[in-house]
């Protein structure tokens, strides 16, 4: 049966969202367990939660849930109500967004895939169940404080590149599949030393951590929550707060500022930025860094020649766009395209 589907256009629902004014939270949160049903579990979610006016990205695989949404700040409790209705879910914790005064999302997107987070891993004798120790944002602190104590990011060079934890080792890949295997050849000789692993809310690190375990580590930890749920502990309970730079988020909002320090350069002139913009012109939409001059030079877009194309009429755009001459570059976030694209290490 066909899953349940938004049959309104996602260029009028976005235009209604912006002229509604009714405050929303945007959250955050996953769960590893398993899901016998993910078609059914999908269906029925999309249905419960539309009523509610949920917005945002959930994916549902055997192995459990993840989810980034939008949710009216009024109905929030009626969305507790319902998640922890269904059984696994009860208490889950909700990561609430640090920066939430732009719009997050504008339309909701439930999607089943094979897998909540793309590992790569093919090992029968994996279990996700035999994980790192949880260490919240007190214990990150104070085992930090140990020289002997390495902080691994396992996020992606983008997310790296505008903020980071204070000394934290960069796993320099594209991709989580690419970061597991990598993440064991880079640290095999210091497998009885302290290892936090972070990422952004918590589902990269948890598999990362039960990776490491699995491959022969033995004190393997992951930030519960990750950044999001770090920063809210450090700001609530006034703590030191050892990250630097933006969180960068997979919504509308692109970041989070958590400190004020700007630690990378746009990707045009290479002055200090940590804005991340997709490229204006729809033929390319490439993910990169521009300062607020670059952005009026080239009008929002990457290049001379995105902009040239971006000034075309709509029609004249859309053949532009097709068969061979449409940008291979569209939403492309590799280390190595930045690099060809802007000559910059």
């Amino acid at each position: 049966m066909p899953f349940l589907h938004n049959r309104i256009s996602r260029k009028e629902l976005k235009r209604r969202i912006e002229a509604d004014t009714t405050p929303r939270t945007t959250i955050s949160f996953y769960l590893y367990t398993s899901i016998s049903d993910s078609g059914a579990l999908r269906d029925e979610w999309y249905a419960r939660m539309s009523m509610l006016g949920v917005l945002g990205r959930i994916y549902m695989a055997g192995e459990g849930v993840n989810a980034q949404i939008s949710v009216p700040s009024d109905k929030l409790d009626d969305f507790k109500n319902l998640l922890y209705s269904y059984p696994g879910f009860d208490g889950l914790r909700l990561n609430i967004a640090v920066d939430d005064r732009k719009l997050s999302f504008f339309v909701l997107d439930i999607k089943v895939r094979p897998r909540i987070v793309a590992d790569g891993i093919d090992d029968p004798n994996f279990d996700m169940t035999r994980k790192g120790k949880y260490v919240d944002a007190p214990g990150f602190n104070r085992l930090t404080e140990d020289p002997d104590t390495l902080v691994i990011d396992m996020r992606n060079h983008y997310e790296f590149e505008v903020g980071h934890f204070q000394d934290a080792v960069e796993i320099p890949s594209d991709t989580f599949r690419e970061q597991l295997p990598m993440a064991v050849d880079m640290l095999g000789d210091r497998k009885d030393r302290n290892i936090i692993m972070y990422c952004t809310g918590g589902i990269r690190c948890e598999k990362a951590s039960a990776w490491m375990l699995h491959s022969g580590f033995s004190n393997v930890f992951h930030l519960e929550g990750g950044i999001i749920n770090y920063v809210r502990q450090v700001r609530e309970d006034g703590l030191e707060n050892k990250f630097i730079g933006k969180n960068f988020v997979f919504d509308e909002r692109l970041g989070e500022r958590i400190s004020k320090d700007v630690i990378a350069n746009c990707h045009i002139c290479g002055k200090p930025a940590d804005t991340h913009v997709n490229c204006a012109y729809k033929g390319c939409h490439l993910l990169f860094i521009q300062c607020e001059a670059c952005a009026r030079e080239l009008e929002g877009c990457c290049s001379d020649s995105c902009r040239t194309a971006h000034r075309l009429p709509e029609e004249e755009q859309v053949l532009l766009r097709k068969g061979t001459q449409r940008s291979h570059n569209i939403f492309n976030k590799s280390r190595s395209k930045m690099k060809d694209l802007f000559r910059r290490d």
